[in-house]
């Protein structure tokens, strides 16, 4: 999926700041799942996606 390098907490972080970039990454599972759900086969196949991997990335809870 994708990577977001900005929802990385820095060392320096704040408790609230480390909390708000696991919440947006949650939020961001959720998005692009959603989207991947929508897909029709010809576009998984234009993206490289069998519906196997489709079916694990959309078993997989939000949080991971």
């Amino acid at each position: 999926m994708e990577r977001i390098l900005s929802d990385i907490p820095t060392p320096c972080s704040s408790p609230f700041d480390r909390l708000r970039g696991i919440v947006r990454r949650w939020q961001l599972n959720i998005r692009t799942r959603r989207h991947l759900a929508r897909l029709d086969p010809r576009l998984l196949a234009d993206a490289g996606i069998s519906p196997s991997e489709r079916l694990a990335e959309l078993g997989k809870p939000f949080w991971r």
